[in-house]
C-alpha cells in the first residue's frame, strides 16, 4: 500500500532558503509536488492558490509570524500544518496546536522523522490517499473502483478490474487458471477455465499489450504480469 505521492502537494512555508531546500529535496526524492514560500504576509494566499495537503510551517517568518499565519491558512483551506521553531518553549508548542497546527517540530531535526510524521498526517486526514497502490505504471484505487495505466483511467468492467488488480498485486508471480478463477470469480464458479483466456484478451486489447510483455503467458501453468 502506498500514498499516489505525485498528487500529493506539500508547501514549505520557510525563510532559511538553505532548510527550505534541504526539505524541498527530499520529498521530491520520495516523490512528492513540492512548493516552497519565504516570508509570512503572503503566505495565506499562497497557500490557498496552492490548496497543499501538507504545510511545513516555520515559526519566525519575516511579516507576519508563522502563528498567525497557522490561523489565517487554517480559515481558507482543508490542510494539515506541520510547525518547525528552533524555540523549545512548551508555551510556543500549545500555542501552535491551539491555533490549528497538527503537529510540531523543533530544529534541528532528521528529515527520516518529518517524512514519518508527513506521512502519518497524510493516513489521519486524508485517508482517501491511502487507498491507492502504486504497481509500475499501473495506480489501483480502491476507494474509486479504478484502475490507470500511464496516468489514465481503463475503462474495466466489474470483473475486469477484479482480475487486473489481482494479478497486479502479485507483480511477478505466477498464477494458475484455477487460482485466478477462485479469487476473482470465487470458490463456487462452475464454468470453464478458459474463460481466463477471453478477459486476459480483454485487458491486453485495454492497455495495448499486443507483444504480452505485461501480461505474460507461461505456457501450461498460468500468467503473471511484470511491471517492473
Amino acid at each position: 500500500m502506498a500514498f499516489m505521492k505525485e498528487k500529493i502537494k506539500i508547501l514549505i512555508i520557510e525563510d532559511e532558503e538553505s532548510i527550505a531546500e534541504f526539505i524541498k529535496m527530499g520529498l521530491e526524492a520520495e516523490g512528492f509536488m513540492v512548493y516552497t514560500h519565504f516570508e509570512g504576509n503572503s503566505a495565506a494566499s499562497i497557500a490557498k492558490e496552492i490548496n497543499p495537503h501538507i504545510i511545513i510551517l516555520d515559526i519566525m517568518l519575516p511579516g507576519m509570524n508563522g502563528y498567525k499565519v497557522c490561523s489565517e491558512i487554517k480559515k481558507l483551506i482543508k490542510t494539515s500544518i506541520i510547525m518547525l521553531t528552533a524555540r523549545d518553549d512548551i508555551d510556543d508548542r500549545v500555542l501552535g496546536l491551539e491555533l490549528g497546527a497538527d503537529d510540531y517540530m523543533g530544529k534541528p531535526f532528521s528529515f527520516k522523522e518529518l517524512l514519518a510524521r508527513i506521512n502519518t498526517r497524510l493516513r489521519n486526514c486524508f485517508p482517501e490517499l491511502a487507498n491507492i497502490i502504486s504497481v509500475g505504471l499501473f495506480l489501483i484505487d480502491d476507494g474509486a473502483h479504478e484502475i490507470s495505466f500511464q496516468g489514465k483511467v481503463l475503462s474495466l468492467s466489474p470483473t475486469e478490474y477484479n482480475l487486473l488488480r489481482y494479478l497486479l498485486v502479485n507483480d511477478g508471480l505466477v498464477l494458475s487458471k484455477q487460482t485466478i478463477i477462485e479469487k476473482v470469480w470465487g470458490p463456487e464458479f462452475n464454468g470453464e477455465e478458459n474463460i481466463v483466456e477471453v478477459y486476459i484478451r480483454y485487458l491486453r486489447d485495454k492497455i495495448g499489450d499486443k507483444d504480452h510483455n505485461v501480461i505474460r503467458t507461461i505456457r501450461g501453468v498460468g500468467y503473471k504480469v511484470v511491471v517492473g
